[in-house]
């Protein structure tokens, strides 16, 4: 990792509010991002991120109309998907949607790709789950090729092909995008051999678990013959005053979300135990006071060897006033202890 940690926020647009209709919590929610997105900014964070969902729980299903209407109220921060669903998606469309939001922010647009942990785009957008693989493997390809932003040729089975055609908008100065991984070592075998950047979704057990995956990346980029390519990591967290406040204002809508996630998926009830594992010195939840969290933060970053870290705030029915404060408390008060910590260790 070269230069200063940079410190970024997801959001999913978790449904928070209450309302009479699902349309006016939709509503509200979506405006809700927006001002966090602001409030991101003027903390002086490096990254919001958007992530597309097509369910009644999240109001965000297209991350670029709210990502512009952010890049329209702010003047530094970048701005993302976390993640776009390339698979149920068309890479042209996604790859122009991308560079027009690049021209409105002057630069500051980056995507996220990849499959998403939840399926309802599938059948939504006419795809077939039995074609998961080769959906994404196809798309991936594709997009790599766009992001050349030269005439493109290719051909595979999941859309028609292209013969020397190019794609508008052009952006100024190119654009990144990273690929979204949760674990797999083939996913991140695939990242290198796109040569494209590296985006860690860490949501369960201890973060060091993943250096392995992050070491086999960075080898495999060296072996097809690429330049070292940045690793990033999105980490779900809280900030609030104390410890305790954090845990206690998080704890019944971390329930509410891990309990409903638990019905859908089968898993067995999630309880305190589990929740008070995961803020704990070795836990992927980054929850507690500005200290406690930059010290998660720093340990994770230096023993990955990260660029940035993306924290996602939205957690379940989490009020806005809550996320709002905590994103300022993550700029604020963790970021400048964060590189206060990397600096004494010489990072």
């Amino acid at each position: 990792m070269s230069g200063k940690l940079q410190l970024g926020v997801d959001t999913f647009g978790d449904i928070n509010v209450e309302a009479d209709t699902v349309g006016a919590a939709h509503s509200r929610v979506l405006r809700h991002v927006v001002e966090e997105g602001v409030i991101a900014d003027q903390s002086g964070l490096d990254f919001f991120g958007v992530g597309e969902h097509h369910r009644p729980d999240y109001a965000v299903s297209a991350p670029e109309v709210v990502l512009s209407a952010i890049a329209a109220r702010t003047d530094r921060i970048r701005l993302g998907s976390a993640v776009t669903v390339l698979s149920s998606d068309d890479p042209v469309r996604v790859f122009q949607r991308f560079a027009t939001l690049d021209g409105i922010s002057n630069g500051r647009a980056e995507m996220i790709l990849g499959r998403g942990s939840f399926v309802e785009s599938f059948p939504l957008f006419g795809y077939d789950l039995d074609d998961y693989e080769v959906l994404f493997e196809e798309k991936l390809a594709l997009t790599a090729k766009l992001l050349k932003e030269q005439p493109t040729t290719w051909a595979g089975s999941t859309r028609s092909g292209l013969s020397g055609q190019d794609v508008y908008p052009k952006t100024e100065n190119g654009m990144r995008a990273w690929v979204g991984v949760g674990g797999s070592a083939h996913s991140a075998v695939r990242a290198a051999r796109h040569n494209l950047p590296l985006m860690l979704a860490i949501i369960g057990g201890d973060p060091l678990a993943f250096a392995p995956l992050a070491r086999l990346y960075r080898k495999e980029l060296a072996e097809f013959g690429h330049e070292p390519q940045p690793v990033a990591a999105h980490l779900l967290g809280f900030v609030a005053d104390t410890d305790e406040e954090a845990r206690e204002l998080l704890w019944p809508h971390f329930f509410a979300l891990m309990s409903k996630m638990g019905r859908e998926r089968g898993w067995r009830g999630y309880g305190r135990g589990q929740f008070e594992a995961a803020i704990g010195e070795d836990g992927n939840l980054l929850v507690g006071a500005p200290e406690t969290v930059a010290r998660k933060i720093a340990r994770v970053a230096t023993s990955l060897d990260l660029e940035r870290v993306d924290v996602k705030m939205s957690n379940g029915t989490l009020p806005h006033d809550r996320i709002a404060r905590s994103i300022e408390l993550l700029g604020d008060k963790v970021a400048p202890l964060v590189h206060d910590m990397m600096a004494d260790q010489g990072r």
